[in-house]
């Protein structure tokens, strides 16, 4: 692992910023970063890009943060209502803006963050800044257009049930846990959502306490100079005013006990079994952590032994997957399976399969060779997603939203070189245990 540097303190006009050098270091492009006096952190990275920019605000409030019982769904809606404009710039106005510049945006929430990204040419810098930042201060919406966004986004969770996914993931996270926000999902609870219209009073505190400079990363990638655009983001961005306010999210308890659970899906699907383990929080620095991301694709990743075993010898399974998430509280690392036949004996089987492989990763220490195959092949599959600015922004905003940091990139991937069998072992051991286990299986009702 290459050892990670930041160098010395440069002053460029009214910023100081840090300058990072891509030699000796594991992420492969020069970056530069700035805090302005409002608390906005700002992150540039030049990279050869044909003149092409990606553009990435990323506000670090998911639905991890709707703590107040009856206002869940919200971070989600505001992805929505971002997109409604301002006085300056209506909605309307903005989108044309865009289309006339051949500029590309859209947005997403996470249960940790919320994310507004485009990608367009440098030569459109300042206006899509000039948009950007008036965005983000100005948001303005009359109560009717509150009220029609919230009847839009009730009916993105109705379209959402007619998945069995959407079933199973909504119940796993409501079983798991018991105190923390992570209980209901980003989309929110359906009384909530419903409600939500009845709420705009509500929706401008929301927003009043999380859009706020010092809650949020101004991402920039591409063809770029940086004097030149720190000097823009100064001149957009620094009569936004600071007042982020940290949600009251009350811990998790210690999980004792195996839960369980099972869902009747109102269709036609093959049974999904998904079995969870109460995790650790976002950690690169840290042994464990790295050392259980590790386990999850030597046990479950498709060149493991078990999904060669149920998905290519026995056919038992239609997918087998890890899913072993990057998160800013302690969340859950999950296997996940669809098994092909509805009857007991193969859902059964399947998850005791699931157990014995645990099982075998308690006792047994894994091969050297396959340690090393995988940590060579997620380093390579890291770099080789760099090679656009859209790419490398993309890769970045969930790091960058847990830490505001892009030295945990560094951090990890130093970490991950000195895991040795024996660490794989001990994290089998310690997390992946009976009592902290919660398992749900659905199955179709048609």
């Amino acid at each position: 692992m290459k050892r990670f540097f930041l160098s010395t303190f440069l002053i460029i006009g009214a910023f100081m910023f840090v300058s990072s050098s891509s030699k000796n270091r594991f992420f492969p492009y020069d970056y530069k970063v700035d805090i302005l006096p409002n608390g906005l952190k700002v992150i540039l990275i030049k990279m050869p890009s044909n003149g092409l920019v990606s553009y990435y605000t990323i506000v670090r409030t998911g639905s991890r943060d709707e703590y107040e019982p009856g206002h869940t769904g919200f971070a989600h809606f505001f992805e929505h209502m971002m997109f409604r404009g301002t006085k300056k710039y209506p909605g309307n106005v903005y989108d044309q803006i865009l289309t006339e510049i051949g500029a590309d945006g859209n947005a997403y929430t996470t249960d940790d963050y919320t994310c507004y990204h485009l990608n367009f040419t440098a030569d459109n810098l300042e206006k899509v800044m000039d948009l950007e930042s008036d965005r983000f201060q100005n948001l303005w919406y009359p109560e009717q257009d509150f009220q029609t966004e919230a009847g839009a986004v009730y009916g993105e969770y109705r379209k959402g049930k007619a998945s069995p996914f959407f079933w199973i993931w909504e119940t796993l996270c409501n079983t798991a846990f018991e105190k923390h926000t992570y209980k209901h999902t980003t989309i929110g609870f359906e009384d909530d959502i419903k409600n939500m219209p009845k709420m705009y009073e509500y929706s401008l505190s929301f927003f009043n306490r999380y859009y706020r400079p010092d809650n949020c990363v101004l991402l920039i990638a591409g063809d770029i100079e940086y004097e030149k655009t720190f000097a823009l983001v100064k001149k957009y961005y620094s009569s936004w005013q600071k007042g982020y306010v940290p949600p009251k999210i009350e811990p998790e308890p210690e999980q004792t006990k195996e839960k369980r659970a099972k869902v009747s899906y109102p269709g036609k699907t093959s049974p999904i079994i998904v079995v969870a383990y109460k995790g650790s929080s976002f950690a690169p620095e840290d042994k464990n952590y790295v050392a259980t991301i590790l386990f999850g694709s030597l046990a479950f990743g498709t060149n493991s032994d078990l999904y060669k075993k149920l998905y290519i010898r026995e056919q038992k399974v239609i997918f087998l997957e890890e899913e072993f998430n990057f998160n800013r509280d302690p969340f859950l690392w999950m296997v996940w399976a669809q098994v092909k036949n509805e009857n007991v004996n193969d859902i059964e089987y399947v998850e005791n399969e699931i157990y014995k492989t645990i099982e075998y990763f308690q006792n047994n220490l894994v091969e050297e060779r396959k340690l090393q195959d995988l940590k060579k092949h997620m380093k390579y599959y890291f770099l080789m997603n760099l090679e656009t600015p859209h790419r490398v922004a993309s890769a970045l905003a969930r790091p960058l939203a847990l830490t505001t940091e892009i030295e945990s990139i560094e951090k990890f991937y130093k970490v991950l070189e000195t895991i040795v069998p024996q660490d794989i072992q001990n994290v089998a051991k310690s997390f992946f245990v009976p009592s902290k286990r919660t398992v749900v299986i659905l199955k179709g009702s048609k």
